[in-house]
């Protein structure tokens, strides 16, 4: 399973970076505008940033939601770095959109993906990452890792290449029932990420490996 953060802040990605495990990060508009990020020269100047720090994918997310828009900007945050994935709304010229850029060998994140017919058409359409949104999906009363569960089945059964990147991750319960169903990612908080480290018994037991210790060197 990949881990990829989803944040633009950089001191954060940075963190996660140099703990060995990250495989790529995921931002949007709104994350940029978290972090003060505004105006297009600014926005591309901080992907590249990201892509200076990480080693995996970067997924941009395109504004324009026609097909000229969307195909005009994804070739611009493309030719930033090799390692951006252009960030694509599954709407009508979204799909359109997935298709012209799985031809023309262009890596694509289909987002807010909150269906199984929504993830089928991305797929059908070439997507490389396909993005359900978990958590908004918990929000309404929806069982998101079900929604992860009905994408993995068909997938499996048509051999779809893409892969599911289960998105709004808010919690490591999150991530480790997306790892029991077979998504193939995971972008959540830096928060999420390192509350996987923490157990009561894990923090109890190095206490008294620590207190023995220093039992022992004072004898």
């Amino acid at each position: 399973m990949k881990f990829f953060i989803d944040t633009a802040n950089l001191e954060h990605i940075k963190e996660a970076q140099d703990l060995g495990i990250l495989d790529g990060v995921t931002t949007n508009p709104s994350l940029m505008a978290k972090e003060g990020i505004s105006g297009k020269d600014q926005v591309l100047k901080h992907y590249k940033a990201i892509c200076d720090i990480v080693d995996g994918d970067v997924s941009a997310e395109v504004i324009a939601t026609d097909f000229a828009g969307m195909i005009r900007e994804g070739e611009e945050l493309a030719e930033l770095d090799e390692k951006i994935v252009v960030k694509i709304p599954i709407i009508k010229d979204g799909v359109k959109a997935l298709k012209y850029f799985s031809d023309h060998g262009i890596k694509t994140n289909c987002t807010l993906v909150f269906s199984a017919g929504q993830a089928l058409l991305a797929a059908k359409a070439g997507a490389t990452y396909v993005s359900p949104f978990i958590g908004r999906l918990d929000d309404i009363s929806y069982d998101g890792i079900q929604l992860i569960e009905q994408i993995r089945l068909i997938y499996d059964n048509y051999e779809f290449e893409t892969e599911i990147l289960a998105a709004s991750v808010r919690h490591p319960m999150h991530i480790i029932n997306c790892a029991e169903v077979g998504a193939d990612v995971m972008t959540g908080p830096l928060s999420a990420i390192l509350a996987l480290l923490k157990h009561p018994l894990t923090d109890s037991g190095l206490a008294t490996f620590l207190a023995d210790h220093e039992k022992a060197k004072n004898k």
